[in-house]
């Protein structure tokens, strides 16, 4: 995914303004703390995931998102379902991908697991135990996390065939 995006960018709602279209209702970090019901998908890179997630969130992932997994594992369409990555951009396209086929009660979590930790809410790691550590994703996404240790993830180069 390439992003054509300005540095002088400075909040996650001036980026969700322009990378988002709007075609999946955002939840706010306060109201989905409220919710007891909302079946949490993951959109993020599974070692994002295993770094820091939602409390009984299930990964469903970007790049391998497969929408007929997901038809197979939760095939109520009117349950509430609440996708997150980062900051909220891929998982409204995972969000669009789900409304597109039939489900009927899909929100995007404004700000992502960012806001989510930014306003103090617990995070998990892969064993299930309460982290401060949050995937960052790269050094321009980590600057809207403010409220955690920031973990990255080493970039390998493939050289040339």
């Amino acid at each position: 995914m390439t992003l054509g995006i300005s540095c002088a960018q400075q909040s996650i709602p001036t980026v969700l303004k322009q990378l988002n279209d709007d075609t999946v209702d955002y939840i706010s970090v306060e109201d989905l703390h409220k919710m007891e019901t909302a079946l949490l998908l993951d959109a993020r890179k599974k070692k994002e995931f295993e770094v820091s997630h939602l409390k009984n969130s299930v990964w469903v992932g970007f790049d391998e998102f497969d929408i007929n997994k997901v038809l197979q594992q939760f095939p109520k369409k009117d349950k509430p379902i609440v996708v997150y990555c980062s900051i909220g951009v891929r998982s409204e396209d995972i969000g669009e991908q789900l409304k597109n086929a039939g489900y009927t009660n899909v929100k995007n979590l404004y700000g992502g697991i960012f806001e989510w930790k930014n306003k103090g809410y617990p995070v998990y790691d892969e064993n299930q135990q309460e982290t401060e550590k949050v995937h960052a994703f790269s050094k321009y996404w980590g600057r809207f996390l403010t409220n955690a240790e920031k973990v990255y993830t080493k970039k390998t180069t493939i050289p040339h065939e």
